[in-house]
């Protein structure tokens, strides 16, 4: 069983960027529409195409297995999407902590996202000074939703309603 344990914080300044170890840019489509199932997601990373199954199971913990598919296959899924998002992530490490955050391109500009993933749920983690709210759980911001509805038509209800 692969699970991914992760807390998610949007971002308040740049600060970030002097702990950047590498990056890449992604592009990743969806071929599942409800959150509460299990969610289908292909992701293009510049080299490889990947399928992934994710459920969330509780709090901030979900199911996650993800397998590598042939690029031509890859290519022909992601070309019949319309439900799709690009960012450019970045890899961080902060006090011997691996952080990533995503800088959401086109229709999602200019979201930026921080994660941490853990071991377990109540494993403590000591925040940056460059995060600002944690949005853990908050359907509006998973990826899933961002490609249905992404940030740049969100109203200002979208943004009070948090």
């Amino acid at each position: 069983m692969s699970l991914e344990i992760e807390r998610r914080f949007l971002i308040k300044n740049n600060q970030w960027e002097k702990f950047i170890t590498h990056k890449i840019f992604l592009e990743q489509g969806y071929l599942s529409y409800n959150l509460e199932d299990w969610i289908i997601r292909i992701r293009f990373n510049g080299r490889n195409f990947k399928i992934a199954l994710k459920k969330h199971i509780k709090n901030f913990t979900n199911y996650e297995y993800e397998y590598l598919i042939p690029t031509n296959e890859g290519e022909e899924i992601m070309a019949s999407l319309t439900n799709t998002i690009k960012k450019e992530r970045f890899f961080l490490e902060v006090d011997q902590r691996k952080w990533i955050i995503d800088c959401f391109k086109e229709k999602n500009f200019p979201l930026e996202i921080a994660e941490v993933e853990l071991n377990e749920e109540k494993e403590e983690v000591i925040l940056p000074s460059f995060l600002s709210r944690e949005i853990t759980g908050l359907k509006i911001f998973t990826n899933l939703s961002l490609a249905k509805h992404p940030f740049s038509k969100w109203e200002n209800q979208d943004l009070k309603n948090l």
